[in-house]
């Protein structure tokens, strides 16, 4: 939301957008979804993932296959996330994401700029401290997706997500079942914690 706010006023009107809607997400989530088209006037770029790799992989292996095993869940990721926004990457130069140093281990390395298979992906809050963040929320009036007031501080499809308990790390509420698995979807990293380059 902090890029998307300061992308608008850099160039009002012209800013465009995009999310996965994965089949799974909180209502919440579609709730913010109408606030921002409201607030900032876009039109979001929905992008969903192929109806027929959804169809198999739960045919196959159940609604809530991501409960089994690390490998499990991974493929739900990969069929409802990184397929949909590879195939989004193909048609873009360059794109801007939220992601910070501060949020976990796997994280720490992240540049602002890097070129993965010949399109520019940006970071620019990547060293931004979650006080800063929440500063410039107050300061710029930004609208807040719901879930942050009740102790979410990383949201991603409802089953998967859940808050934090004081102390956790920002990541702990992903995957939380998982003991040893990296907290990562593989939009941006695999599980080794190697950054993901989309085809």
């Amino acid at each position: 939301m902090v890029i998307l706010d300061m992308a608008s006023h850099i160039a009002p009107g012209r800013v465009r957008a995009f999310t996965l809607d994965t089949g799974r997400l909180p209502q919440e989530t579609h709730d913010m979804i109408e606030t921002v088209r409201r607030r900032y006037e876009i039109d979001f770029e929905i992008v969903f993932p192929n109806p027929q790799e959804i169809e198999r992989m739960v045919s196959g292996h159940g609604p809530n296959l991501f409960y089994s095993s690390v490998q499990a869940r991974q493929l739900c990721c990969d069929v409802r996330k990184v397929r949909p926004l590879t195939r989004k990457l193909r048609t873009l130069r360059a794109w801007a994401t939220g992601l910070r140093r501060s949020q976990s281990q796997t994280r720490a390395g992240i540049p602002k700029v890097e070129q993965a298979d010949g399109r520019i992906k940006i970071s620019p809050l990547a060293d931004w401290s979650a006080e800063q963040v929440e500063a410039y929320i107050r300061e710029h009036n930004v609208p807040v997706h719901p879930l942050y007031a009740r102790a979410y501080t990383s949201i991603g499809c409802a089953p998967c997500t859940r808050p934090v308990q004081i102390g956790e790390d920002e990541r702990a509420g992903r995957w939380w079942w998982e003991d040893d698995a990296k907290k990562e979807c593989g939009i941006h990293f695999a599980a080794d914690g190697t950054i993901t380059r989309h085809a």
